[in-house]
């Protein structure tokens, strides 16, 4: 049965609006496409100029000097003397210690060096021991073929060069096998009582990210920025204070924000308020 009249007018008006309808539809696509493409290239144009005067009012706020002094006396308040806690007797005692702190917990290093030392007390001894029998000594602290290797090359190193005594210069430190930046800084700070440089280990690097201390990612660009903002009386146990702290309350995955001395200081987005 046909449509006539008046009615079969409108349905002829509204089968061609659909099929026009259905024809625009690639055009209107591809111009959503168009669209989407458009913005996509200029978000950041945007998300680069904003940020930038944002973080820049903020770097400000937080590296202001009086922010700077409260984080240091809260730290001084929570870990009164703080030290070091590779147990040790000497400078080259340390030395090897350190270097077996890497990715290591100084709790386990301390279960290894005493038997260590008891067997190769000297560097000389060291220098002189069965490779195999240092691995086999250390072997629980992780990657211990390297560490024994670096710790006997140490020990020949400070034999030949420095009399067997280890440096006391950043320098001449850095000349010897495993002693990277940040054990040369725990060496001489600790060791020798010379503040030449901020100590920058994992907890270290994460706070002063967190408390907006710096905005870098690499131990030596944030020992720089450190360098610049912590009085240099305050380096050494600025840094045991901070490492104390990283491993008792702003730890890496939940830190205890509820515990933390600093919070009304820190503005990092890494708060939780968990009690567990």
């Amino acid at each position: 049965m046909s449509a006539t009249g008046p009615f079969a007018t409108m349905a002829t008006g509204a089968l061609s609006s659909i099929m026009l309808s259905k024809t625009a539809m690639p055009g209107k696509t591809a111009a959503k496409k168009s669209t989407k493409k458009s913005a996509a290239k200029a978000t950041p144009a945007k998300s680069t100029i904003k940020p930038r005067k944002a973080t820049a009012a903020s770097r400000k706020q937080a590296l202001a000097p009086e922010r700077i002094q409260t984080i240091l006396d809260l730290l001084a308040a929570a870990y009164p003397g703080a030290e070091c806690a590779l147990i040790h007797k000497d400078a080259w005692q340390l030395l090897v210690a350190t270097i077996l702190s890497a990715q290591c917990t100084d709790a386990r290093v301390n279960m290894v060096t005493p038997v260590l030392f008891k067997t190769y007390p000297t560097p000389a001894d060291m220098a002189a021991a069965p490779i195999d029998e240092i691995k086999e000594i250390i072997r629980t602290t992780g990657f211990y073929n390297n560490k024994a290797k670096s710790i006997q090359g140490a020990a020949k190193k400070i034999l030949t060069d420095f009399h067997g005594k280890v440096p006391r210069k950043m320098e001449e430190l850095l000349t010897v096998p495993g002693a990277a930046r940040k054990t040369a800084n725990v060496v001489l700070g600790v060791a020798y009582g010379l503040a030449v440089g901020v100590v920058v280990d994992t907890h270290v690097l994460r706070l002063s990210r967190r408390l907006g201390l710096t905005t870098e990612t690499t131990p030596e660009k944030v020992e720089q920025d450190l360098m610049k903002i912590i009085p240099k009386d305050r380096w050494i146990a600025f840094s045991h204070e901070l490492i104390h702290h990283g491993r008792l309350i702003c730890i890496a995955r939940k830190p205890r924000c509820v515990d933390c001395s600093l919070e009304k200081v820190c503005n990092s987005g890494d708060k939780t308020w968990s009690t567990h």
